[in-house]
């Protein structure tokens, strides 16, 4: 008796799950079934798999800062194949990269993760205030490493906005044509915003607005501050009483704006920081906001593997609602 109310408790817990996806996959009622199934990818992979919760492991720092920023602290992290290994035993839904990273040991791990290729890049060689990324890789690349999706960065209110959204949207057509899915890092910067506007509560509501009406199916966004950048936009808030007091309010309010929680919202984990616990109550205020989960980079892969994997794990375990 107790080994079957084990099993039906078991197809209980993942009928569920199946719900929460196929109600995940229905919000993207244009996209063909190549799209939604690597979608499923994404949500039925790793640790948190059937739950519509993410963790991601993103590693295009080498490029965007410099490879001794990004892996002196932690060397194996120079080698390529170090990240496969450190998101698939850490149980990650997938694993996102530039070109080169995921060319150099997609072979050996064909088939064990979801991969995202992160088709546009910009380094700091030349960090201007208008940043504009280069194209680095293609659809085609992406389909050729067998990867789930692309991978791609706007930086609304940079000089150079309107020619990232041209580019992202020609991309995201051909990706969607491909079967593919998109992940957009909205990341607000430019001449036009202060250094506090970057992550204000009103621009993080609206990069993630943006990366939605550009057609993204996951954004990921910076965490924000209950700073307001913007003046029009503070008559709004003040006057409607947006509540944005805690982290997990300013959560909620972001994934409100990416179509009413209707598109996976993702946060970023920033540079590493010094305690493991300010991280975790990140989690905790994203998961009590409604968020979809976090890509964390810096965090996980700049400090030994095996404190990475705990690191990770308890991560997971929040998001799974497995620790409060």
């Amino acid at each position: 008796m107790a080994v079957a109310a084990a099993a039906s408790t078991t197809r209980t817990h993942v009928a569920g799950n199946a719900g929460r996806v196929k109600e995940i996959l229905s919000w993207y009622e244009s996209d063909n079934p190549g799209t939604k199934t690597n979608l499923a990818r994404l949500l039925n992979s790793g640790r948190l798999a059937g739950t519509g919760k993410f963790v991601i492991l993103p590693v295009d720092q080498g490029f965007e800062h410099g490879p001794a920023r990004s892996f002196a602290v932690n060397p194996p992290g120079y080698d390529p194949n170090y990240h496969f290994e450190l998101a698939i035993e850490a149980g990650c839904n997938a694993y996102a990269a530039p070109l080169g990273f995921l060319e150099g040991a997609a072979a050996r791990h064909a088939g064990e993760i979801p991969l995202i290729l992160k088709a546009n890049s910009h380094d700091v060689l030349h960090d201007e205030k208008d940043p504009l990324p280069a194209v680095t890789a293609s659809v085609q690349d992406a389909s050729r490493l067998g990867c789930v999706a692309i991978g791609f960065t706007i930086y609304p209110g940079s000089a150079h906005a309107q020619t990232m959204y041209q580019q992202l949207r020609e991309m995201a057509a051909e990706a969607k044509s491909r079967g593919l899915a998109v992940v957009v890092w909205s990341y607000p910067r430019g001449s036009s915003l202060t250094k506090e506007g970057e992550t204000a509560i009103d621009v993080a509501a609206y990069a993630a607005q943006i990366a939605a009406q550009l057609g993204a199916h996951v954004i990921k966004v910076k965490l924000p501050s209950a700073h307001i950048e913007q003046a029009e936009a503070k008559k709004v808030y003040e006057k409607v009483g947006v509540p944005i007091s805690t982290l997990a309010d300013r959560v909620r309010h972001v994934i409100q704006g990416a179509f009413n929680g209707r598109r996976i919202v993702i946060f970023s984990g920033g540079a590493k920081k010094e305690s493991d616990e300010a991280v975790f109550d990140e989690a905790r205020a994203i998961r009590d906001g409604g968020g979809f989960g976090s890509i964390i980079g810096r965090n996980s892969f700049q400090r030994p593997k095996e404190h990475a994997l705990k690191f990770l794990e308890t991560i997971m375990k929040i998001y799974a609602g497995e620790i409060k």
